[in-house]
């Protein structure tokens, strides 16, 4: 889903520039949303890991 700004299979006929700002931010924010999806996924397996390395140091 990356879209190419200004340019599209079907024309930009009928596309005002309100419209094609109103996509592009709808694109960003899917994406912020997406990277913070990954980012807790991410910090949720480091914590994981940081857990596991202290019941290790304190076995």
């Amino acid at each position: 889903m990356f879209p190419f700004w200004g340019y599209n299979c079907y024309g930009n006929e009928g596309v005002s520039r309100r419209g094609r700002l109103e996509q592009k931010l709808k694109f960003l924010k899917w994406m912020r949303d997406d990277l913070e999806t990954r980012l807790a996924g991410i910090n949720a397996a480091i914590d994981k890991v940081e857990q596991q390395l202290g019941q290790e140091d304190a076995a």
